[in-house]
């Protein structure tokens, strides 16, 4: 009876370690003590956008320099800052929309694209694109695997005075290209010089 006693004692024993063990693993934080914001990494990229967020709102692009100032007609401003061209064949544009109105601004449902694929993803800048006038060639917003645009997502309007910062990749034009126009749906055109 004594016997039974402690083999139930250490089996209880060890499953409570066992359960502790677990409890700590499933509480720690990321890799290398990483601060865990809640936010999962295995979490789907399906809900990228929501129009009642400006999810572009996070992106910041370096804007100590100045390629192209495109002004629409509804007081909304484009500001390119940067095109670089990186060693994998992309190209990625970084800029800020401004809205220099005193007002909120909805913004234009073309800057989603037309390609239905698009279209489901929600709110984003994948109607912009790139024209190669020498190579006569057209350029449109990369998608990832899952068909989302790989731009600034979630812009379904601007408040009064609202800058936010915006990017979008492309493939990259051919190393001789050095200039390309940049086109967002509603807006006049401008060329940019590609780095």
């Amino acid at each position: 009876m004594r016997h039974g006693t402690k083999a139930r004692r250490a089996a209880g024993c060890a499953l409570a370690a066992l359960a502790l063990t677990v409890s700590l693993t499933a509480c720690g934080s990321g890799e290398d003590g990483a601060k865990d914001d809640g936010a999962s990494s295995s979490a789907p990229s399906g809900d990228k956008s929501n129009d009642d967020d400006n999810g572009g709102g996070d992106t910041v692009p370096d804007t100590s320099q100045t390629l192209a100032t495109i002004n629409g007609n509804d007081g909304i401003q484009l500001v390119v800052h940067t095109a670089v061209r990186d060693q994998d064949g992309f190209l990625t544009v970084t800029g800020t929309l401004k809205n220099t109105t005193g007002e909120r601004v909805g913004a234009p449902i073309s800057w989603n694209g037309d390609e239905s694929q698009v279209r489901r993803t929600g709110r984003s800048l994948a109607g912009l694109t790139l024209v190669d006038k020498k190579e006569k060639k057209r350029y449109y917003v990369l998608r990832d695997t899952e068909g989302y645009p790989l731009t600034t997502t979630g812009i379904s309007s601007l408040k009064a005075n609202e800058n936010i910062g915006v990017f979008a990749q492309f493939p990259a034009p051919p190393e001789g290209t050095t200039q390309v126009d940049i086109l967002l749906p509603a807006m006049p055109a401008a060329t940019i010089e590609i780095s």
